[in-house]
């Protein structure tokens, strides 16, 4: 003859069920804020993010750009920062940004929207927007969003680049959108 577990027993069985359980469904996205210490912006990113510095060549303008990302699975959402020499050269950086990005991955550009301002309060200012698809160096289908800003003689880029069918136009909207520079 069975007898049923003790009440405490089939209560604890049951809570590590569901923590188990819980586990087992935890999301891929745990948006978190994250502000940089290098230049001044806050943005959301999906996991835990790592930063690096490295030198970048901007058509001829040699600059340290630090670089501050997560990954979720094969997805890579990153902002990088840097300051230009001159703030007459900050749209030329975008561009070069830009190209350099939807060259990496041997795209063509889908869509393409650039802005430009300048006021008192936050001198010169401008910003280019695209959507690019391509491959990788290892033949994979790529699509790249990208966001380039510039404000005065600081650059951004905010990016979000993966495999077409794996990147959602939410995630991209969540992150890029969530970009914030003062």
């Amino acid at each position: 003859m069975k007898t049923a577990p003790h009440p405490a027993v089939r209560a604890l069985l049951l809570c590590a069920g569901t923590v188990l359980l819980l586990a087992a469904c935890s999301p891929k996205f745990n948006w978190r804020e994250v502000r940089s210490k290098d230049a001044p912006y806050s943005i959301l990113l999906p996991t835990k993010p790592s930063t690096f510095a490295r030198p970048v060549d901007l058509d001829g303008t040699v600059l340290t750009m630090t670089m501050t990302a997560s990954k979720v699975d094969d997805t890579v959402f990153a902002v990088g920062s840097a300051t230009v020499p001159d703030a007459a050269k900050a749209q030329a950086a975008l561009i070069a940004m830009k190209t350099a990005l939807v060259k990496n991955i041997n795209g063509t550009v889908r869509s393409e929207k650039s802005t430009a301002a300048a006021s008192s309060s936050q001198g010169l200012s401008s910003s280019i927007d695209i959507e690019a698809v391509g491959k990788t160096p290892a033949g994979k289908e790529e699509i790249l969003f990208g966001h380039f800003v510039s404000k005065d003689k600081e650059i951004y880029q905010v990016i979000v680049m993966g495999p077409e069918k794996q990147v959602t136009r939410e995630n991209v909207d969540t992150f890029i959108t969530s970009f914030k520079h003062d």
